[in-house]
């Protein structure tokens, strides 16, 4: 999927019936705004990747024809339009951000023994575990090499944003070895592996914008509370999801082990819960069932929603801190886009 195919993509969950005629038309001027500027983030991820060896290329650059969404490189470029036109060195950065997150996702899926991803062979499946370990580490490089160039400040930012990645990946699979039911240890890893990066990204935007130090502490809080709630929605679709919408395939989350928000909070309701994780992770497929149905019964997921709403909510607010204009316009309602895919 190309840039261009994944905006489309991105409007088609903002039908009218769930957001509103006034939310569809303006996630419409993402493609006016910065489609042009989103081509040219792309160019430079292809030329990046190439910039490496095969195999590690052809794994990196599997993933990369996959598409997505590109909401990080998207909010990044929309930052810095809020209030200067986009230069080559934003362009840059928002490529490295989404370098970055396909980075995270080649050594996700070797951690997890992933078979699919975005509806296709995960590169480890085509050329294994190794080769696709490095090629998440040529993607590093180049982000770091795109990340070199910009203002110090986003520099730094950049390393510590990848130390806490890294943190909460670490945090997550010491759950592998002993299970943890704390919705602060949740959360500790939801805020490094997927809110730390939304939130590198609006305040690295906005610093190359030339904002003032209150504007980029506001759009890196809106990145923050967007990328949790990003991540409550992805639990959710988890457990409810239609896969011929979302892309996401049912309970993969639930089969590789990983604990969601759904999963605590039916845990905490339900005493009979928790003995059946410890079998879902030992392969037990009749208990993956139970314990999906388990899940759903327990009004968990709606719980999840609301809290996503929230969230939502809060990003939002801190964006009454930026200027009024079509950029900010326009990153709030791809922040309301995103939570629509619950309803």
């Amino acid at each position: 999927m190309t840039f261009p195919a994944s905006l489309h993509a991105l409007h088609d969950t903002a039908v009218p019936d769930r957001v509103g005629d006034r939310t569809s038309a303006r996630l419409a001027d993402v493609r006016s705004l910065i489609a042009r500027e989103l081509e040219e983030v792309e160019a430079i991820i292809a030329k990046h990747i190439a910039a490496g060896v095969a195999p590690a290329t052809e794994s990196a650059n599997h993933l990369f024809e996959a598409g997505g969404k590109r909401i990080r490189p998207m909010a990044l470029l929309l930052a810095t339009e809020c209030f200067r036109p986009i230069d080559t060195r934003a362009r840059e950065l928002a490529a490295a951000a989404e370098i970055v997150h396909m980075a995270t996702l080649l050594h996700d899926d070797v951690v997890d023994d992933s078979d699919q991803r975005r509806g296709r062979p995960t590169s480890r499946r085509v050329w294994g575990n190794a080769v696709s370990v490095l090629a998440g580490d040529l993607l590093l490089v180049e982000a770091l090499r795109l990340g070199s160039r910009a203002h110090p400040e986003t520099w730094s930012e950049l390393i510590n944003t990848l130390g806490r990645l890294v943190d909460g990946e670490v945090i997550q699979l010491r759950g592998r070895l002993a299970v943890s039911l704390d919705e602060d240890t949740y959360f500790q890893i939801v805020r490094g592996k997927t809110a730390s990066l939304f939130e590198w990204a609006l305040r690295a935007g906005a610093r190359e914008g030339g904002a003032s130090a209150s504007a980029i502490d506001a759009l890196g809080a809106f990145g923050g509370h967007l990328g949790v709630a990003f991540q409550l929605v992805d639990d959710v679709l988890d457990y409810e999801g239609d896969e011929g919408t979302t892309g996401k395939t049912m309970l993969a989350d639930l089969h590789e082990g990983k604990v969601t928000l759904p999963l605590l909070r039916a845990a905490a309701a339900s005493p009979d819960v928790a003995p059946l994780v410890a079998s879902v992770r030992a392969g037990d497929a009749a208990a993956a069932s139970t314990l999906a149905a388990k899940v759903r019964a327990s009004g968990a997921c709606d719980q999840v929603r609301d809290l996503a709403r929230h969230e939502t909510a809060s990003a939002l607010h801190k964006l009454e801190a930026v200027p009024s204009c079509r950029a900010r316009d326009v990153l709030a309602d791809v922040a309301r886009g995103l939570t629509a895919r619950l309803a």
